[in-house]
């Protein structure tokens, strides 16, 4: 029986890059950063160091070679907020591309895009 999301893969083009936008962009931490000794290289990243659910930051082209028959399009994630107003400043002070903010009937929301226009959302709940 499933009873929690674990991780979720995220393949990306330049994985330096991603764990720089992460990190640096909306705080992330780095959980591990580990490698096969054959060029397979992945990153797992959370929000905190206590995770729950986190990210793994995969290099899309020797996952598509590894495996051509995956999907490597960009997950859609909605990350939660507890201060959405903050979040969206500092994203846009850090010249983050961020969208509107749009009120659903289950709280706020805003997309931002990470370094290679890979699109999310953030929600504060009501």
């Amino acid at each position: 029986m499933i009873n929690m999301l674990g991780q979720v893969m995220l393949y990306v083009n330049n994985q330096d890059e991603a764990v720089k936008f992460w990190t640096e962009k909306l705080g992330f931490k780095v959980i591990s950063d580990e490698d096969n000794g054959q060029g397979l290289r992945w990153i797992e990243i959370a929000p905190t160091t206590e995770i729950g659910t986190s990210i793994v930051l995969h290099n899309k082209e020797l996952i598509s070679k590894m495996q051509p028959e995956l999907n490597l399009g960009t997950p859609s994630l909605m990350f939660f907020s507890k201060d959405l107003d903050q979040l969206y400043t500092d994203l846009s002070k850090q010249n983050v591309t961020v969208g509107e903010m749009v009120t659903m009937p289950t709280g706020r929301v805003f997309n931002f895009a990470d370094s290679e226009n890979n699109y999310f959302a953030v929600l504060e709940k009501k």
